[in-house]
């Protein structure tokens, strides 16, 4: 691969596959909507000679296709918005195959682990799909779209991320707790405190899914993106008031919580049908990646926790 471009590239996840691939020596194309996002990103990375920008629409296709025809490789690392998954979601899965498929072109598309619902088994790519969820069944008919036989030239591939957090994330469970602390304020945790669960640090997963799509018998495949190992709201938070000297209050959200919030916020409402992850949590099993890739990259939560949190300061500041 020596062109790539990254649909939703100023996102959480799509910025730090920009930062991967720049690393790398790989030429970009960054894919948004936002001019002024997409310049920002430009910006931030001293509008590095390997990176350009195209505007688009990941829902027009054509946009896509005149935007990644010298692309080698695909990365759909948009997202789209819980209140919003019903709708829009097969109709992005639609969008970007069909791109995909008029060019002829290898696609990763990033993606959750709604899929599975409660864990029964080992965590691997091979662990039974029985959601219990509208999200989850929905992301089932998504990866279904992915890997239908309709499409004839494209080559595609799914890597499955669990909870996140980085420098760039913007939308993950812990993104209201790190925000709060990092702005010296009293703060949230969705979830309960004591439940050990999996996190991965974004910038791990950027090369592990780099490396994936780097191989050629890596497409037509499920990939597990595994965290660092587990650690609990509680072990989290102590970090955190460490980096930042914020010993405020942190309020955990049950589930019945934000079911009463749901009442007058259309996101946490769509957040109750899958509280089940912060109280059973899911692991993700590393055995098919360091078995065909190498060694997983695993940032410790210390490391991680404190690298994130001085971003947020910083970009406070």
């Amino acid at each position: 691969m020596k062109k790539a471009i990254v649909l939703g590239a100023t996102g959480g996840t799509g910025q730090v596959m920009v930062s991967e691939l720049l690393d790398r020596g790989r030429e970009v194309i960054a894919f948004g909507r936002s001019q002024n996002k997409l310049e920002a990103l430009m910006a931030e990375h001293n509008h590095h000679l390997n990176l350009t920008y195209q505007l688009g629409d990941i829902f027009d296709c054509q946009t896509i296709v005149e935007a990644a025809k010298d692309a080698d490789v695909i990365f759909q690392c948009a997202n789209i918005p819980y209140q919003e998954m019903a709708e829009k979601l097969m109709p992005l899965g639609e969008s970007v195959m069909k791109a995909a498929d008029i060019l002829g072109k290898r696609i990763v598309i990033v993606d959750g682990i709604y899929v599975y619902g409660h864990q029964v088994a080992k965590g691997d790519e091979n662990h039974p799909q029985h959601p219990h969820t509208k999200k989850g069944k929905l992301r089932v008919a998504f990866e279904q779209l992915i890997f239908s036989g309709k499409w004839k030239r494209a080559k595609a591939l799914i890597v499955r991320l669990p909870d996140y957090y980085g420098p760039t994330s913007q939308n993950s469970y812990l993104q209201p707790t790190l925000d709060g602390m990092a702005a010296g304020k009293m703060s949230i945790f969705i979830g309960n405190l004591q439940t050990p669960r999996e996190y991965v640090y974004l910038p791990d997963a950027a090369k592990m899914i780099v490396n994936i799509a780097d191989k050629d018998d890596s497409y037509g495949e499920n990939w597990n993106i595994p965290g660092a190992g587990l650690i609990s709201g509680k072990e989290i938070i102590r970090i955190a008031r460490k980096v930042t000297g914020n010993q405020k209050v942190v309020i955990p959200l049950t589930k019945n919580v934000i079911r009463c919030m749901g009442l007058f916020d259309a996101f946490m409402r769509e957040i109750v049908e899958i509280m089940y992850l912060t109280k059973e949590g899911f692991i993700l099993s590393g055995d098919k990646y360091e078995r065909r890739i190498g060694p997983i990259p695993a940032t410790p939560f210390q490391n991680g926790l404190e690298e994130t949190l001085l971003s947020l300061i910083g970009n406070k500041n």
